[in-house]
């Protein structure tokens, strides 16, 4: 009964698993060995396969760039030819992969030193560290963003601080290097590289503003914060958002953001500053 129900069940090609690293990663040829040794330098590791790299550092928005007639691409006229056809992947699949990976490490490493923490702290102190604002801060401190292939709009978006863009490729890039050279190596360089940036005092703080408002709100037995957008402007792939929070009838604080979520927050620490100066 059990072998005729695994006959059937997708479960059993994952329990005859190997693992196949090759996957699809075409040579793009933007990695040239200059570059390659410039990367080396800035990682602190040593790249055996640039395929992996040069996919991690491949945003989704540089696959119209790849695909165009007379891409800019740093390959010569052969390997264009030889690469015509080919369907370039961008870095989302390693995002996936490094995600995973850089939460592994961090649980690891929080469970091994906080040993009288409970899982509640150390939950919440793996998401300071491992959030798209602490990581857009590591990826910038080793300068990650001089290497990324980006279309002109994504470059614009990167240069007004777009964090998701340099969060997203450094969890790519661990995942090239766990591909490249095992666990070991991508430990090594989450725990030696990017660790000490991650545990600056800036980032080592909650910056969830509308939970500690909400908790601060129930402790005190009042109602719910309540978050008004009272203005909208500029055009769609543009817009501004103002918000302001109320507790009851009282306007508590107002900010603005790129979108509502980022709007919401600034109107808590607003809000947050004025009631108890957080």
């Amino acid at each position: 009964m059990y072998n005729g129900f695994l006959r059937f069940s997708p479960l059993r090609k994952y329990l005859k698993f190997k693992s196949n690293r090759k996957g699809n990663f075409p040579k793009v040829g933007f990695l040239t060995d200059e570059r390659l040794r410039e990367l080396e330098k800035t990682l602190g590791v040593q790249i055996y396969k640039r395929e992996f790299f040069e996919q991690a550092l491949t945003h989704r928005s540089y696959l119209q760039v790849l695909d165009a007639p007379n891409s800019n691409s740093d390959s010569n006229d052969e390997e264009k030819e030889q690469n015509k056809g080919i369907k370039y992947p961008s870095n989302e699949r390693l995002e996936f992969l490094g995600d995973s990976i850089l939460g592994m490490v961090i649980a690891d490493y929080l469970f091994s030193l906080h040993t009288d923490f409970p899982e509640g702290e150390l939950t919440k102190m793996r998401s300071w560290l491992v959030n798209k604002n602490s990581l857009s801060i590591v990826a910038r401190k080793i300068e990650l963003d001089e290497f990324l292939m980006l279309s002109h709009s994504a470059a614009k978006s990167l240069e007004q601080g777009s964090d998701s863009i340099l969060a997203d490729a450094l969890e790519a890039v661990i995942a090239a290097i766990y591909l490249d050279s095992g666990i070991e190596a991508s430990k090594k360089f989450i725990l030696n590289s990017l660790l000490p940036v991650m545990l600056n005092k800036n980032i080592m703080v909650d910056t969830n503003f509308k939970s500690i408002l909400l908790e601060k709100a129930q402790s005190e037995g009042k109602e719910i914060p309540r978050y008004e957008v009272i203005n909208e402007e500029g055009p769609d792939h543009e817009k501004e958002f103002t918000i302001s929070v109320y507790i009851g009838e009282e306007l508590l604080g107002t900010g603005k953001g790129k979108t509502k979520k980022q709007a919401e927050q600034n109107a808590a620490s607003e809000a947050l500053k004025s009631i108890i100066n957080y």
